[in-house]
This record gives C-alpha cells, sequence and structure tokens, in this order.
C-alpha cells in the first residue's frame, strides 16, 4: 500500500527465477526469494525506531501474504548505523544560493521568464521556479530560479512585480564533472547583467570574486571526501541520500 516507512522509500526486489537477476517484481515472472531496501538516512534525518517498526511490519505482511520467512536485521544495529551516516552527510551537505537583487525599478514576471529562457531556464513544475535542465535524462535540474510563487498565480504576470531572485545550486545532486559551481556562477553574471542586477549572499551583502573563490575550495575539499566515502556527487547514492 505504500512505498515508505515514515519518510524513508522502500523497494522489493525479487530474484527472478529464469534470469538468476534481481529485478523489481514483474507479473507473469517467477521468484525464489525477495529482499526489502529501506533507506537509512535522507535530509529528512536518520531512519528511527518507530520508521523501522513499520517497516517490519509492511514486509512482514507481504511475507505472510506469499508464504515466505523474513529475516530481519537488529533494529539497534541499524538504527546506530543510520545516525552515523546521517551524521556524515549532515557535514557534507552543500546548497549554494545567491540572491539578485534589482538595483532599479522591479521586473515583471514576464520580463524574468524571458530572460533566464534566453540562458537555457525552462519552467518549473512548481509554481515560482524556473530550473536549468541536465543533459542526461531524468536527472535532477542543474540549477533552480526561484522568485514569489504568488507573482506566478497572479492573473496578470505582467502586472506582477519582483525586485529578488534566488538563483540555487544542490551540488550533491549533479556529478563533479559536469562543473555546475562553473555554469552557477556563470548563469549568476549573465543574469544579473541582463537584468541590471546585484548578486548578493542572504544578509545582502554583496559578493565580489574572492567570495566565489573561496567556495570553489570548499567545494574541491567536499568531492574528495564524499568520493572517499563512495558518495560521489552525482551518483545515484548520493542522489537518494541527499534527498
Amino acid at each position: 500500500g505504500s512505498r515508505r516507512a515514515g519518510t524513508k522509500p522502500f523497494q522489493i526486489e525479487g530474484l527472478n527465477a529464469d534470469s538468476g537477476e534481481w529485478e523489481l517484481p514483474h507479473p507473469g515472472q517467477r521468484y525464489g526469494e525477495f529482499q526489502a531496501g529501506l533507506q537509512m538516512a535522507n535530509r529528512s534525518g536518520a531512519l528511527n525506531e518507530i520508521e523501522y517498526s513499520e517497516f517490519v511490519q509492511k514486509i512482514q505482511g507481504f511475507a505472510d501474504g506469499i508464504g515466505a520467512m523474513p529475516e530481519f536485521p537488529d533494529m539497534l544495529d541499524v538504527v546506530a548505523r543510520a545516525r552515523e551516516l546521517d551524521q556524515f552527510a549532515a557535514s557534507h551537505d552543500a546548497q549554494l544560493a545567491i540572491v539578485l537583487r534589482a538595483r532599479g525599478a522591479a521586473w515583471t514576471l514576464g520580463f524574468v521568464q524571458q530572460g533566464a529562457l534566453r540562458h537555457g531556464f525552462v519552467p518549473g513544475a512548481m509554481p515560482g521556479r524556473l530550473v536549468l535542465p541536465s543533459a542526461e535524462e531524468g536527472a535532477p535540474p542543474l540549477l533552480t530560479l526561484n522568485f514569489d510563487a504568488q507573482a506566478a498565480l497572479a492573473d496578470d504576470p505582467q502586472a506582477s512585480s519582483l525586485r529578488e531572485l534566488t538563483l540555487s545550486l544542490d551540488v550533491l545532486q549533479t556529478p563533479e564533472a559536469l562543473e555546475p559551481f562553473a555554469t552557477w556562477q556563470e548563469s549568476a553574471r549573465n543574469l544579473a547583467r541582463d537584468f541590471e542586477a546585484d548578486i548578493c549572499d542572504d544578509r545582502n551583502q554583496v559578493l565580489n570574486l574572492h567570495a566565489f573563490q573561496s567556495i570553489g575550495q570548499e567545494l574541491a575539499e567536499l568531492y574528495k571526501s564524499l568520493a572517499a566515502r563512495d558518495l560521489a556527487a552525482g551518483s545515484p547514492v548520493a542522489r537518494r541520500l541527499f534527498s
């Protein structure tokens, strides 16, 4: 009935009796074994005892329905490992954001959309968001450009006014090889130039070139630490953990 235990997703795979491969179950196939995987940590925090118990109940119900005998790992061991993983993730998470602040007159929504479109941004799934898509099919967007959602929902977009935009990079969702940090900087400068905006931090302090260099050096160390833990940015496991 659900693919979640609390805030943690889980999946069930079957060992195909003909191919000998683990796969998501399909009708008409025969399976000799099943295995269930539960995510131990994400940005909602570490797996806790209540979530683990919910997982056990759901898998036990599935096992009872097919006449199987489940084997569960020790709850205290799993929860302890989840907390250790969550502590590592919390100290290695990175989401960068800068504010584009209008120097003069406010912008209309149409002006913002047209200007962003010239630099590859397209409307996102949520009101108040434009995204720069990744070249990788099905991958998260490289960048997001956020603005007041009320402006996006206005009856007349041309009558709305915006004075700030937030350009964000979720570092852990994109491989280092795609140079997302360089793309973030370039997009910030191009949009600031076209919109006649200042590039500011979340305290409204104007950022200079030195600030970007400092961030770049910190990111280089972050990428090394993640790779050493087999959690390279943009990998499937990193995308799950930092979701």
